[in-house]
């Protein structure tokens, strides 16, 4: 195998052995930050030798092993008789810890170890921002380069987010533990709040020049599909997969040749992902099976397989999707719920009955400067055959529009309302 073969080899090996790692050493060392410092030095060793050596037959416990062999040797150079006695007992401590045969071949802690992970990098004493970044970091496994670009904000401002974030996991000293029951809903909240961000961030992209970024819609499918298999008795967590499969399958539809975007009653469903519907419904009925209230995520699954059931626009069960919105509103209280209720009305019943819920979202404060509300409404009038109002909306919607794509498709649509 060639060097560039191999450095290629060692890349694949990290996106998939990287979280377990991490997760391992930190059920170790009880400190994310110094589980990843663990994790990043073996990589460097795998680097270093894989070259020459070849790759070994299991590469997750090599890179267990040497990961736990620098920490010793860290700690050993560390403890030394100017330190503090009770330091020196905690370091002597996680010396003999870390230098147990790998406990990870014997016992199997594997899928616990990244469940705690995750519910350690989407804690509720970091911010959105810090849990985005720390959780593409150690569970997704990016470099702080595709997270930049994944958040459209500069690497030194992701580098100082999970500096800060893995500094404040320390100094609260949050356990490495899944959450009791009592308050396992609250966190199981953020946690797919997270990978549903990301998501979306993928399916429709909130800035930049591009319409979608399919790898990042992989990255969270990714992370929902470890969840799922870590959580199988967790109805919103699958309602959540089959949330994102159901979208995901129509990413090859949302672009046209030149990227430009394709809206939904424009798509070719032909060109949908059959094997990504087929998943998303199959995960929809296991989360219904699962019983109890249907969560958001599962709501929101719901009204994605009333679409990806439809051969059109206009075949699609609208009254359905009306009422599952009814059920979403009423559980989450979001204006876009509304919003999105309110292009589902319009379909079901009409531009008239849709541009009355639209007029009293106008007022609503969280959706001031929110681009896709005048685009909703010019939609609305331009239905209503109102055509000079509705241009004048959709030119709203595009200075309010940070994509570039999706501000040309917007003005190209106020191009087409004049008179």
């Amino acid at each position: 195998m060639t060097a560039s073969a191999t450095h290629r080899a060692i890349d694949a090996v990290w996106r998939i052995e990287s979280t377990r790692l991490i997760a391992g050493l930190t059920r170790i060392v009880r400190d994310v930050g110094v589980a990843e410092d663990l994790a990043q030095d073996a990589l460097v060793a795998a680097l270093e030798q894989w070259p020459e050596a070849g790759i070994p037959d299991n590469p997750g416990a090599w890179l267990m092993a040497t990961a736990k062999h620098r920490g010793v040797d860290a700690l050993r150079r560390r403890v030394t008789l100017e330190r503090k006695q009770e330091q020196i007992g905690r370091e002597l401590q996680l010396i003999h810890q870390l230098d147990q045969p790998d406990l990870a071949a014997q016992v199997d802690h594997v899928e616990d170890d990244v469940l705690r992970l995750v519910f350690m990098t989407c804690h509720p004493v970091l911010s959105r921002e810090a849990r985005v970044a720390l959780t593409l970091r150690l569970v997704g496994g990016l470099s702080t380069p595709e997270i930049a670009r994944a958040v459209l904000v500069s690497e030194g401002t992701v580098a100082q987010r999970i500096v800060r974030a893995k500094r404040t996991l320390a100094e609260t000293r949050v356990p490495f533990d899944v959450p009791g029951r009592d308050e396992l809903d609250e966190r199981l909240s953020a946690v797919l709040e997270v990978v549903y961000l990301v998501f979306n961030e993928g399916y429709s992209a909130t800035a930049g020049e591009h319409w979608t970024r399919p790898a990042l819609c992989a990255d969270a499918l990714r992370l929902g599909r470890i969840l799922a298999g870590l959580m199988p008795r967790e109805p919103e967590v699958h309602g959540l997969l089959a949330l994102m499969e159901l979208q995901a399958s129509r990413l090859r539809a949302r672009v046209g040749p030149d990227g430009e975007p394709v809206l939904l009653e424009d798509q070719d469903r032909s060109r949908w992902d059959g094997l990504l519907v087929q998943r998303g419904l199959a995960g929809l009925r296991r989360a219904e099976q699962l019983g109890g209230a249907l969560g958001p995520y599962t709501l929101q699954a719901a009204i994605a397989a009333c679409h990806a059931r439809a051969p059109s626009v206009e075949e699609t069960d609208w009254p359905r999707v009306v009422a599952l919105y009814d059920g979403l509103a009423a559980l989450t209280g979001s204006p876009v719920v509304e919003l999105n209720r309110a292009v589902a009305v319009t379909r079901a019943f009409g531009p008239e009955a849709g541009l009355e819920l639209v007029d009293a979202l106008t007022r609503e404060p969280a959706l001031r400067g929110y681009h896709l509300l005048p685009s909703v409404r010019g939609d609305v009038l331009l239905r209503l055959g109102r055509r000079a109002d509705a241009r004048a909306e959709l030119l709203r919607a595009a200075e309010l529009c940070d994509n570039e794509r999706e501000r040309t498709l917007l003005l190209s649509r106020a191009a087409e309302c004049e008179p």
